[in-house]
């Protein structure tokens, strides 16, 4: 490899953004794909220079049009995502297909989810499923989990919660929060797996460190009723805040009822009204007549008190 593109990508790889743009444009500007493609990342991430997703699109285009993988994936997922370009969903499939069928596993599982959902391409769950399988068999956690996902629902292939089960438990492995919730949701009602709720709590752990907000609502379910963990309301509180904090609605509502008895915190019905408000908001019915209950504890200056959090939620 000659000095300047060695020197240049070893300045990428190494963090010093500003020597490899210096270092590779003009090899990106003579034609070298992979310099583009640097190029590009480099723009899209703001790394060095101010981000400008357009001047990635252009630099991931010129690769892209070279025949450069990972170039044509990215590439799909502006397109997709409408960052740097005009949003079409038809050239994001284009542009993935490229990249999947020289065998990018992330282009891959993206394709799937195109012919899943039916954006840019005709619904086809079989297509889908087809290339969910090619990715997942290269080791992507998404496509993994994508697939159990399939055989869980039974979409396309019939249900099969034991197959489920084995790629849920390949992409949990691999940290993907979802998988994790997921594999739980099966040890909790022991489908394709012995039931075990202590698993089932292990495995939403796993999800709900990594601030998936079911994850984290589902663990203080069973802190509160001391199932697959010992009981404690504290706990249970505490999870129960960090999901309704995201906004998760069952959270908010369990949030305000753990106020409401003086479970694990203690009894303030300001607090719990405004969990609950929030939670209906959200359209859960539970909430709609704990409110109720709650602002029949309270005097008229404390529902006061309690509207005024709801109005400056979330907190700055």
């Amino acid at each position: 490899m000659p000095e300047p593109a060695g020197a240049g990508f070893a300045a990428y790889e190494r963090g010093d953004y500003a020597t490899a743009l210096q270092l590779l444009r003009p090899l990106a500007e003579a034609g070298d794909a992979n310099a583009q493609f640097h190029l590009g990342r480099i723009h899209l991430g703001g790394r060095g220079v101010a981000k400008n997703e357009a001047e990635a699109a252009q630099w991931f285009r010129k690769a892209a049009d070279q025949g450069w993988a990972l170039a044509q994936y990215d590439l799909g997922a502006m397109y997709g995502n409408g960052d740097g370009v005009q949003r079409n969903e038809s050239e994001a499939v284009r542009w993935y297909r490229m990249a999947a069928d020289q065998g990018v596993a992330a282009a891959q599982n993206n394709l799937g989810v195109m012919y899943y959902s039916g954006a840019g391409v005709v619904h086809d769950k079989s297509e889908a499923i087809r290339w969910y399988r090619l990715a997942a068999e290269q080791g992507m956690a998404a496509a993994q989990n994508n697939l159990g996902v399939i055989y869980y629902a039974d979409q396309g292939v019939e249900q099969d919660y034991a197959e489920a089960a084995r790629w849920f438990l390949a992409a949990a492995a691999r940290g993907d929060p979802g998988a994790q919730f997921n594999l739980a949701t099966l040890y909790e009602y022991g489908q394709g797996v012995p039931k075990d709720n202590a698993q089932a709590a292990y495995w939403l752990r796993m999800a709900a460190e990594q601030g998936d907000a079911s994850a984290q609502n589902n663990l203080g379910d069973m802190y509160a009723v001391g199932v697959g963990v010992p009981l404690d309301y504290s706990e249970a509180v505490r999870w129960y805040r960090m999901a309704a904090g995201q906004g998760h609605a069952f959270a908010q509502n369990q949030l305000g009822t753990m106020y409401f008895d003086g479970n694990g915190v203690l009894q303030d019905y300001v607090q719990a009204y405004m969990w609950f408000d929030l939670s209906a908001e959200r359209g859960n019915v539970f909430a709609y007549d704990n409110r109720d209950a709650a602002a029949d504890m309270m005097t008229p200056t404390q529902l006061v008190e309690a509207q005024i959090l709801v109005a400056r939620w979330p907190p700055q």
